[in-house]
Protein backbone atom coordinates (compact mmCIF):
# COMPACT_ATOMS: atom_id res chain seq x y z
CA UNK A 1 0.00 0.00 0.00
CA UNK A 2 1.47 3.34 -1.09
CA UNK A 3 -0.41 6.98 -0.04
CA UNK A 4 1.74 8.82 -2.50
CA UNK A 5 2.24 9.46 -5.86
CA UNK A 6 6.11 7.15 -7.32
CA UNK A 7 8.67 8.92 -9.32
CA UNK A 8 9.88 7.61 -12.17
CA UNK A 9 13.90 6.89 -11.83
CA UNK A 10 14.34 9.14 -15.06
CA UNK A 11 12.46 12.11 -12.81
CA UNK A 12 14.47 11.20 -10.40
CA UNK A 13 17.33 11.18 -12.17
CA UNK A 14 16.80 14.70 -13.40
CA UNK A 15 15.81 16.29 -9.97
CA UNK A 16 18.72 14.91 -8.47
CA UNK A 17 20.96 16.45 -11.54
CA UNK A 18 19.38 19.60 -10.82
CA UNK A 19 20.09 19.84 -7.25
CA UNK A 20 24.14 18.75 -8.16
CA UNK A 21 24.34 21.49 -10.32
CA UNK A 22 23.04 24.00 -7.83
CA UNK A 23 25.71 22.53 -5.28
CA UNK A 24 28.70 22.22 -7.75
CA UNK A 25 27.69 26.34 -7.86
CA UNK A 26 27.40 26.79 -4.40
CA UNK A 27 31.32 25.41 -4.11
CA UNK A 28 32.44 27.71 -6.90
CA UNK A 29 30.64 30.19 -5.38
CA UNK A 30 32.40 29.68 -2.08
CA UNK A 31 35.68 29.48 -3.26
CA UNK A 32 35.24 32.69 -5.39
CA UNK A 33 34.38 34.59 -2.19
CA UNK A 34 36.56 32.57 0.42
CA UNK A 35 33.12 31.53 2.14
CA UNK A 36 34.44 28.20 3.42
CA UNK A 37 30.88 27.20 5.06
CA UNK A 38 30.16 27.27 1.87
CA UNK A 39 32.74 24.88 -0.05
CA UNK A 40 32.55 22.75 2.89
CA UNK A 41 28.67 22.27 3.22
CA UNK A 42 28.36 22.00 -0.21
CA UNK A 43 30.90 19.22 -1.08
CA UNK A 44 29.90 17.25 1.65
CA UNK A 45 26.44 17.75 0.33
CA UNK A 46 27.33 16.99 -3.32
CA UNK A 47 29.25 13.36 -2.30
CA UNK A 48 25.77 12.68 0.08
CA UNK A 49 23.72 13.02 -3.45
CA UNK A 50 26.29 10.63 -4.92
CA UNK A 51 26.34 7.94 -2.54
CA UNK A 52 22.97 5.90 -4.03
CA UNK A 53 24.28 5.87 -7.08
CA UNK A 54 27.41 4.46 -5.31
CA UNK A 55 25.41 1.81 -3.44
CA UNK A 56 23.47 0.72 -6.38
CA UNK A 57 26.26 0.26 -8.41
CA UNK A 58 28.92 -1.02 -6.34
CA UNK A 59 26.79 -3.37 -3.43
CA UNK A 60 24.23 -4.17 -6.45
CA UNK A 61 22.01 -2.40 -3.69
CA UNK A 62 18.53 -1.46 -5.70
CA UNK A 63 17.87 1.98 -4.70
CA UNK A 64 14.21 3.40 -4.70
CA UNK A 65 13.38 6.58 -6.37
CA UNK A 66 11.53 8.19 -3.55
CA UNK A 67 14.19 7.21 -1.29
CA UNK A 68 17.20 8.70 -3.51
CA UNK A 69 15.52 12.31 -3.16
CA UNK A 70 14.65 12.21 0.11
CA UNK A 71 18.31 11.61 1.01
CA UNK A 72 19.07 13.88 -1.68
CA UNK A 73 16.46 16.59 -0.75
CA UNK A 74 17.29 16.47 3.16
CA UNK A 75 20.96 17.02 2.35
CA UNK A 76 20.75 19.74 -0.42
CA UNK A 77 18.07 21.84 2.16
CA UNK A 78 20.93 21.90 4.94
CA UNK A 79 23.40 22.91 2.62
CA UNK A 80 21.30 26.24 1.21
CA UNK A 81 20.41 26.87 4.65
CA UNK A 82 24.39 26.81 5.78
CA UNK A 83 24.89 29.04 2.72
CA UNK A 84 22.50 31.70 4.05
CA UNK A 85 19.04 30.84 4.13
CA UNK A 86 19.07 30.14 8.03
CA UNK A 87 19.64 33.74 8.49
CA UNK A 88 17.45 34.86 6.04
CA UNK A 89 13.98 32.54 6.35
CA UNK A 90 13.30 31.95 9.83
CA UNK A 91 11.12 28.90 9.39
CA UNK A 92 13.67 26.78 6.91
CA UNK A 93 15.68 25.39 9.75
CA UNK A 94 12.53 23.99 11.16
CA UNK A 95 11.50 22.52 7.35
CA UNK A 96 14.90 20.78 7.19
CA UNK A 97 14.93 19.64 11.10
CA UNK A 98 11.72 17.73 10.13
CA UNK A 99 13.11 16.19 6.71
CA UNK A 100 16.44 14.89 8.27
CA UNK A 101 14.46 13.55 11.20
CA UNK A 102 11.60 11.81 8.85
CA UNK A 103 15.09 10.62 6.96
CA UNK A 104 16.38 9.12 10.35
CA UNK A 105 13.06 7.53 11.35
CA UNK A 106 12.47 6.05 7.98
CA UNK A 107 16.53 4.61 8.17
CA UNK A 108 15.50 3.12 11.32
CA UNK A 109 12.60 2.17 10.71
CA UNK A 110 13.64 0.36 7.58
CA UNK A 111 16.33 -1.32 9.27
CA UNK A 112 13.90 -2.73 12.00
CA UNK A 113 11.40 -3.88 9.53
CA UNK A 114 14.13 -5.57 7.46
CA UNK A 115 15.27 -7.51 10.43
CA UNK A 116 11.35 -8.34 11.42
CA UNK A 117 10.94 -10.01 7.69
CA UNK A 118 14.34 -11.91 7.76
CA UNK A 119 14.02 -13.69 11.56
CA UNK A 120 10.92 -15.25 11.98
CA UNK A 121 11.40 -15.28 16.09
CA UNK A 122 11.07 -11.28 15.82
CA UNK A 123 7.66 -9.41 15.43
CA UNK A 124 7.50 -5.90 15.01
CA UNK A 125 3.93 -5.20 15.83
CA UNK A 126 2.67 -1.42 14.78
CA UNK A 127 2.20 -0.02 17.71
CA UNK A 128 5.69 -0.46 18.87
CA UNK A 129 7.18 0.47 15.51
CA UNK A 130 5.50 3.98 16.16
CA UNK A 131 7.00 4.32 19.74
CA UNK A 132 10.32 3.26 18.30
CA UNK A 133 10.55 5.52 15.53
CA UNK A 134 9.96 8.31 18.03
CA UNK A 135 12.84 6.83 20.19
CA UNK A 136 15.08 6.44 17.85
CA UNK A 137 14.57 10.34 16.07
CA UNK A 138 14.69 11.65 19.48
CA UNK A 139 18.11 9.52 20.32
CA UNK A 140 19.94 11.26 17.24
CA UNK A 141 18.32 14.70 18.02
CA UNK A 142 20.02 14.76 21.81
CA UNK A 143 23.07 13.67 20.23
CA UNK A 144 23.03 16.40 17.22
CA UNK A 145 22.19 18.68 19.81
CA UNK A 146 25.39 17.85 22.30
CA UNK A 147 26.99 17.83 18.97
CA UNK A 148 26.43 21.57 17.89
CA UNK A 149 27.24 22.11 21.16
CA UNK A 150 30.93 20.76 21.28
CA UNK A 151 31.47 22.41 17.83
CA UNK A 152 30.71 25.68 19.90
CA UNK A 153 33.18 24.93 22.59
CA UNK A 154 35.92 24.44 19.75
CA UNK A 155 34.99 27.56 18.02
CA UNK A 156 35.30 29.61 20.82
CA UNK A 157 38.49 27.93 21.97
CA UNK A 158 40.43 28.20 18.49
CA UNK A 159 38.67 31.14 16.68
CA UNK A 160 37.77 28.70 13.77
CA UNK A 161 34.26 29.08 12.35
CA UNK A 162 32.55 25.59 12.25
CA UNK A 163 29.65 24.65 9.86
CA UNK A 164 26.88 24.26 12.18
CA UNK A 165 26.29 26.47 15.59
CA UNK A 166 23.57 26.42 18.49
CA UNK A 167 21.60 29.03 19.36
CA UNK A 168 20.43 28.89 22.63
CA UNK A 169 17.88 26.70 24.34
CA UNK A 170 15.04 27.64 22.52
CA UNK A 171 16.23 27.07 19.40
CA UNK A 172 17.51 23.84 21.00
CA UNK A 173 13.98 23.01 22.38
CA UNK A 174 12.59 23.96 18.31
CA UNK A 175 14.95 21.89 16.97
CA UNK A 176 13.76 18.97 18.95
CA UNK A 177 10.27 19.67 18.62
CA UNK A 178 10.57 19.66 14.48
CA UNK A 179 12.29 16.43 14.96
CA UNK A 180 9.27 14.47 16.81
CA UNK A 181 6.87 16.29 13.21
CA UNK A 182 9.28 14.55 11.16
CA UNK A 183 9.32 11.30 13.35
CA UNK A 184 5.46 11.25 13.31
CA UNK A 185 4.93 11.99 9.32
CA UNK A 186 7.30 8.52 9.25
CA UNK A 187 5.46 6.51 12.41
CA UNK A 188 1.79 7.77 10.30
CA UNK A 189 2.98 7.17 6.66
CA UNK A 190 6.39 5.28 6.85
CA UNK A 191 4.71 1.27 7.34
CA UNK A 192 2.43 2.06 4.27
CA UNK A 193 5.23 3.29 1.89
CA UNK A 194 8.47 1.83 3.55
CA UNK A 195 7.78 -1.78 3.79
CA UNK A 196 8.83 -2.48 0.20
CA UNK A 197 11.88 -0.91 0.38
CA UNK A 198 12.35 -2.87 4.02
CA UNK A 199 11.95 -5.77 1.36
CA UNK A 200 14.16 -5.18 -0.77
CA UNK A 201 17.37 -4.50 1.80
CA UNK A 202 16.16 -7.85 3.09
CA UNK A 203 16.39 -9.76 -0.75
CA UNK A 204 19.72 -7.59 -1.05
CA UNK A 205 21.31 -8.95 2.30
CA UNK A 206 20.32 -12.67 1.48
CA UNK A 207 22.02 -12.57 -1.39
CA UNK A 208 24.86 -10.87 -0.45
CA UNK A 209 25.23 -13.51 2.45
CA UNK A 210 24.61 -16.08 0.33
CA UNK A 211 21.32 -17.46 2.06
Amino acid sequence: MTLLPRPSVANQRLLTRAMQVVLVGMVAYGFLQGNSKAVVNGSITLLITFLPAILERNYNLPMDPWLVLWISAAAFLHSLGSSGLYAHISWWDHVTHSLSASLIAGAGYTVARAIDLHHDDITLPREVAFIYIFVVVLSFGVVWELFEFALDVVSQATGLTMPLAQHGLEDTIKDLMYNSLGALIVAVFGQAHLLGVAETVEDWWLTRSGQ
